[in-house]
This record gives structure tokens, C-alpha cells and sequence, in this order.
């Protein structure tokens, strides 16, 4: 079939605004302790709900009307299943309970604060859990009916996370950590003696980290003779086994990218055979998952097929040793799958797989020398579409994933999709400050965010162009939050680099994002820029509102009303300078939004406004004659 010619940014695509805000976002994927029932948690439109699945029956909804979301930070942690029922933080600060049986949702703790990351325990009557209120967060148990207030088991760390009980019921793991800390720069593993009855934990040891050693997840082997959790003590990870009978501590694999950013609650990258013999792992190669297993009696160490899938998500094994995770590739939306005697079930699905696969771009890894001698790396997505065609470099759209503490995987990404069926490439950077590619890549943006993740956005530009994948005259840089920061400072410092730049809740002042944003990341400006008022003219040097007058090129701006993580402030602060400074733009403030935007008319709306936008200042724009 031949193609037909027409300019890039004009295809016509199957992919339309109301297919981006339609899909479904696949959370987490659990089993119930004897393996008969799959139960996971999904969000659409800004409702998230959880869905349980027998072995020969449909799939049926669980919590109806509420709203199962995890009330700590970013979220996450929403839920655990149980043998009788699942337990699930509610967005309103209450933890429920709900039979997999006939009956309704009960609450089992008051209404104030917020829940996270409910453990049943193994005699199914309590819960532990992590409550948040007024900036105190503590480890609590509850009983399982209700019938008493929950109880504090742990207090005097910042933040607690991953809580885990052992098999018999007399062991409680965690990890906590203090400011000015994130969970990837340093935590604490601690292990202490758990009694039920009395509501208490004591003998409480430090396993593993320090303020500058991070773990993640413990996990308990099914038959209790263990601890698994994984470490970070040099520049890559580790994954360790304590013995407990023993007490001795193995390292079982080491030297590989193992623990992903606990940007929310509930993460998961290990968990356990039904025989206690095997260690499933998650292993970052440059943006792809693989998934791993360890075998403890021959430290053999081989890879599950999850062909053709390119990332993988909460693992987790049932007492039947059937896989199920959550998985994705570029050509292939997210779905959770039942991986077992070498069968893959799909149970569910992100998004229908309509799209014929010349639509979707497949991503190419691409790394460039830094000016400074280090090696960045990033995704390319060139143009797709079966049916048109265009002559030269396109137009890219270089998009900045937020964090920054983040990275861009190669899996489907329909909003890249979005752009490359209408004639755009799109570039996605890894810059310095992403994880996935080791401690030291990832700690060069301390003291210099602002600088680092900037000089590496030209210079992946500068490779892009170089190598004829780039129209330098129409590259259009695009990100949120951390992302839309290095947007604004992109167009302060390299005016006329960029076409135009769609700024999403971007950080335009450091001085008010260190004053007001949420306990989370109350210090992260700290590690990032600098401490007041010592790191004052760097926080002034890198604050793209004091330099606003640089900016020439035109800017979209969208912002949700009600962001606690970059406040409305920051974007209103920055729409009246380039109003007084005359610079084209748009606003979109949108109710009821807020760190991300989740509702569908919102979703429309943004990419409608964004493909308008593009056309009349990229596509169609020219330079005047002097």
C-alpha cells in the first residue's frame, strides 16, 4: 500500500484524546493466602476499585462504591487479601473489610488520617497497618471486625512502609526512615518479636540500612525459616536472606539493579516459592524488567519467561506456585497475567489491544556522551502511522519524566503513540537523576537540579538532531512536576532552543516549593538544590519565575486546582509573567484535580487543547521576514 505525503504533525490518527483518557490504570495484583481467588486493584477516571477473580468463574467487583486508595503520600498500599475477604484503605482515611462472600463493606478503624499497606495477619483477625495524622505516622493493628480502636505498635520514625508478618504470626517486619531522607537514599530494616493478643511488639533489632543504606520490602519465606529484602550499600543492589533460626545474614545476589523507587506504598520487586526454595526478582536492564528466580539450593539464578513483555510489576506467587503480575511492552497495554506450567492467562486489561501494532512506535534506547564525559540515556519513539508519510527530520516532542527520581521504561506508552501517529517523533529523557542505572547516575542531580537534568535535555537534543531524527526548528519539550520544572528552566536559559513547551503542575519557585508541599518531600529540595539561606542564590539562579522575562517561546501551562505536591500558585505565579511579558500561552486550571490529572473529560480536554496548541505554534508557525 502506498503511503500518502503529508507534513508531520498532520496524520490523521486512530489515536484520539478520548482513547488516552479512557484507559484503565492496572495498581497491584495479590492472592489470597490459598491461592483459589486473584485479586487486584484498577483505577479509571478517578476511581479506583478492587476486582477478585475465582479459577473457573468471571471476575466480580469488590468494593462497589468505595473508593479503595491509599491515603499516605503518592498513594499505594491499597489493599491485602485475605482467606475470608480482602482489607482495603479507603480514600476517606478508614480502613474496610470485605467478604469475598455475600455482604457489604464494613469499616474497621475511625475516620481520620490516612491508611496504607494493611497486612492481614496469618490467623486472619487483625490488621497492622501504616496510619498518617497531622504529619505523625506510626504503625498500628486493629482486629479485623472492628471491634476495638486500633493500637500503635511502632512511633518516632518520619514515614513506615512494607510492614510484614511471619507465617506464625509472632514476627513483624518494616522499613521506616527520617527526614531529610527519601526511601532510595537511606531506611532502616527492623525485626521485632510480635505479640497479638496484646496488641505489642518488643526485642526490636535492626536488621539492615542506616541514613545512608537503603532496603526495601522484607518478605517472609512461606515455611518462616527466613527474611528476604533487598539492599543498597554501593553503587548497585543486593538481595539478602537472614536465616532466623541462625541469625545469620546471606547476600544472595548482588551487583544488579534491583529496588525500584518507593515513590508510593505497596511496591513490590521480590516474593517467595510456595516451598520456601525459590526467590523471585525483579532486575532493571537500562529500562527493561526482567524477571529473575534464585534457586537457595543451588544459588542458580534463571530467567522466567514473561516474553513478550518488556516490564513487569508486583510479582507474587500462590501457595499453588501460579505467578501473577502485572505486565506490559510497548505493543502490548498493560494487563495483569497468571503465568503457570509455562501458560499465560490474561485476567485483565488496561486497554483493548485495537490498535493495529504500525500505530504504536517502537521505542529505540539511545545514549549520548554528556559535555562532562558521562554516558545519558534516553528512549526514542520515531514517527509510526501505516498510512502517511512525510520528507526530513520531524517534529519531537521531548518529554521529561517528573521525580525526579524516576525513569522512563520501554513499555506501552499510548500518549508517545498519541504524537508518533501524527508525524512526531518523541524523545524520552533519562537524564542524570533517574533511577535504573545505578546509585551514582542517579545522586549526580543532588545540589544540581536545575543544572544537570537541563544540560543533559539539550545535549540529548543535540545528539537527536545530530543523527537526522530531529527537526531543530520544531522540537517541543513537554513534562510534569519535576518534568515541568526543567521545561520552564529549558525556556528561561535556551530561549529559541524549543518551539514551544507544555508545562504540566511544574515547579516554577524553589524558594515556595521548600516552604509548601507535602511531608513526603518536605526535604527533597534539600538534597536536590541545596539548604536555606546558605543554597539562596541557587535557589534563585534555578527558579525559572525570577527569569520569566527570558522566556520568547510559546507555553502551555495546565495545573489542577487542588495539587498539595506543587500548588496552583506555582503555575499562576508563572501565567502572570508571561502575561505581563506578553509571551503566547494557555491556562488550564482543573477542578478538582490534583497531583496528575485522573478524570476523563480533564484527560479529553488536555490532549485536545495540546494537539490545537501544537499546530498553530509548531506546525504552522514561520519566521517572519525582518
Amino acid at each position: 500500500m502506498t503511503k500518502q505525503a503529508l507534513p508531520h504533525g498532520l496524520w490523521p490518527s486512530p489515536i484520539s484524546p478520548a482513547m488516552l483518557a479512557g484507559g484503565i490504570r492496572l495498581n497491584d495484583v495479590q492472592w489470597s493466602p490459598d491461592g483459589n481467588l486473584l485479586v487486584w486493584s484498577q483505577s479509571l477516571d478517578g476511581k479506583t476499585s478492587l476486582f477478585a477473580k475465582p479459577a473457573r468463574d468471571a471476575a466480580f467487583d469488590l468494593s462497589g462504591e468505595l473508593n479503595p486508595s491509599g491515603g499516605i503520600g503518592y498513594g499505594g498500599g491499597d489493599f491485602c487479601a485475605g482467606r475470608q475477604g480482602v482489607a482495603f484503605a479507603e480514600r476517606n482515611g478508614r480502613l474496610y473489610f470485605k467478604p469475598y462472600s455475600e455482604g457489604l463493606s464494613r469499616p474497621i478503624t475511625p475516620a481520620f488520617g490516612g491508611c496504607a499497606a494493611p497486612v492481614i495477619t496469618p490467623d486472619e483477625r487483625f490488621v497492622i497497618f501504616v496510619h498518617t495524622y497531622e504529619n505523625k505516622d506510626v504503625l498500628a493493628i486493629v482486629p479485623l471486625d472492628g471491634s476495638a480502636w486500633p493500637r500503635i505498635l511502632r512511633q518516632g520514625a518520619d514515614f513506615y512502609m512494607q510492614p510484614a508478618v511471619s507465617p506464625d504470626g509472632k514476627l513483624l517486619a518494616w522499613v521506616e526512615w527520617d527526614h531529610p531522607n527519601m526511601p532510595w537514599d537511606g531506611t532502616r530494616l527492623s525485626l521485632a518479636n510480635l505479640d497479638l493478643e496484646v496488641g505489642s511488639i518488643f526485642d526490636v533489632k535492626l536488621l539492615d540500612g542506616d541514613e545512608n543504606v537503603p532496603v526495601f520490602q522484607p518478605v517472609f519465606a512461606p515455611d518462616g525459616t527466613r527474611l528476604a529484602w533487598l539492599s543498597n550499600a554501593g553503587e548497585l543492589d543486593q538481595l539478602k536472606v537472614l536465616h532466623l533460626p541462625s541469625g545469620e545474614v546471606e547476600t544472595l545476589v548482588q551487583d544488579r539493579v534491583l529496588m525500584p523507587p518507593a515513590w508510593v506504598q505497596g511496591v513490590r520487586a521480590l516474593a517467595w516459592s510456595p516451598d520456601s526454595q525459590q526467590i523471585l526478582f525483579l532486575e532493571n536492564q537500562l529500562g527493561r524488567t526482567c524477571l529473575r528466580s534464585i534457586d537457595l539450593n543451588t544459588r542458580e539464578i534463571s530467567t522466567v519467561d514473561t516474553a513478550p513483555y518488556t516490564l513487569i510489576e508486583q510479582p507474587c506467587v500462590s501457595a499453588k506456585g501460579e505467578v501473577a503480575l502485572i505486565a506490559q511492552s510497548a505493543a502490548k497495554p498493560a494487563r495483569v497475567l497468571r503465568v503457570s506450567g509455562g501458560e499465560v492467562e490474561v485476567i485483565a486489561r488496561s486497554q483493548s489491544d485495537v490498535l493495529p501494532a504500525a500505530f504504536l512506535s517502537q521505542p529505540k534506547a539511545l545514549d549520548w556522551q554528556s559535555s562532562d564525559g558521562v554516558r545519558v540515556h534516553g528512549l526514542y519513539y520515531p514517527p509510526a502511522n501505516p498510512d502517511f508519510e512525510a520528507a526530513g527530520a520531524p517534529p519531537v516532542i521531548v518529554y521529561i519524566h517528573g521525580g525526579p527520581t524516576s525513569q522512563v521504561s520501554d513499555a506501552f506508552n499510548l500518549e508517545a503513540d498519541f504524537f508518533t501517529s501524527r508525524g512526531y517523533g518523541y524523545f524520552a529523557v533519562n537524564y542524570r537523576g533517574s533511577t535504573g542505572y545505578g546509585r551514582a547516575y542517579r545522586d549526580a542531580l543532588k545540589g544540581e537540579w536545575g543544572r544537570i537534568d537541563l544540560q543533559d535535555t539539550i545535549e540529548g537534543c543535540q545528539a537527536l538532531i545530530a543523527r537526522g531524527l530531529a527537526d531543530p526548528a520544531k522540537l517541543v519539550i513537554k513534562g510534569g512536576s519535576a518534568g515541568g520544572y526543567t521545561v520552564l528552566n529549558a525556556l528561561v536559559h535556551h530561549p529559541g532552543f524549543f518551539k514551544a513547551g507544555l508545562c504540566s503542575y511544574g515547579v516554577s519557585n524553589l524558594f515556595l516549593l521548600e516552604m509548601d508541599t507535602h511531608k513526603f518531600e518536605a526535604h527533597y529540595t534539600k538534597q536536590l538544590v541545596g539548604y536555606l539561606p546558605e543554597a539562596a542564590k541557587k535557589f534563585h539562579t534555578w527558579s525559572p519565575i525570577f527569569h520569566a522575562d527570558k522566556i520568547r517561546d510559546a507555553v502551555a501551562v495546565f495545573q489542577g486546582s487542588e495539587d498539595k505536591v506543587v500548588p496552583p500558585e506555582q503555575s499562576e505565579q508563572m501565567v502572570r509573567a508571561l502575561q505581563s511579558n506578553r509571551v503566547p500561552h494557555i491556562y488550564k486550571l482543573y477542578e478538582g484535580e490534583g497531583h496528575g490529572f485522573r478524570k476523563k473529560i480533564n484527560l479529553i480536554d488536555l490532549y485536545e487543547t495540546i494537539d490545537s496548541f501544537l499546530k498553530q505554534y509548531v506546525i504552522f508557525s514561520f519566521k517572519e521576514e525582518a
